[in-house]
C-alpha cells in the first residue's frame, strides 16, 4: 500500500474524503474574516453565542461524501466558500438602501462567513475533485 493510500484510510480502513493543505496566508485570512464577522454580528445587534450554536449547519453539506468523494466534494465545496455569503450581504445592504431591513439575510451570512472563515483558520480547506 502506497503512502498516499495509507494517509487516506481511516482507522477503520474507510476512505476519509480528500483534503489539501490550507495556507498560512489562508488560514491568517480565515482569521480575519472569523473576526470581522463577530464584529459585524455585534454592530447588527445579534448576540455572538449564534455564530457558536449554528456552526455545525453547514458541516451537514458533509452528508454529500455518502454519494462518493467526488459529489461530496462538490456539496462540501459549494457550501464552503465565500460566494453566496457574499451575495446575501450586499441583497441585504441593497435592500437597506430602499428601506427594507431583512436581517435574516445579514444573520445568515454572518453565520456562514464565520463558518468558513473559522475552517480556514483551523485548517480546513476545499476538498479536491477527487
Amino acid at each position: 500500500m502506497t503512502n498516499a493510500a495509507l494517509r487516506n484510510t481511516s482507522p477503520h480502513g474507510r476512505s476519509e474524503p480528500p483534503k489539501r493543505p490550507v495556507t498560512l496566508l489562508e488560514r491568517l485570512e480565515g482569521g480575519a474574516i472569523a473576526a470581522a464577522s463577530v464584529v459585524l454580528f455585534l454592530l447588527l445587534g445579534f448576540a455572538w453565542w449564534w455564530l457558536l450554536a449554528l456552526f455545525i449547519l453547514f458541516d451537514l453539506s458533509m452528508v454529500g461524501f455518502v454519494a462518493g468523494n467526488r459529489v461530496g466534494a462538490i456539496v462540501y465545496n459549494s457550501v464552503h466558500n465565500y460566494a453566496v455569503p457574499a451575495v446575501l450581504l450586499a441583497l441585504y445592504g441593497l435592500l437597506l438602501l430602499f428601506g427594507l431591513t431583512m436581517w435574516p439575510l445579514a444573520f445568515v451570512a454572518g453565520c456562514w462567513f464565520f463558518h468558513v472563515a473559522a475552517d480556514r483558520a483551523l485548517g480546513q480547506g476545499p476538498r479536491p475533485l477527487a
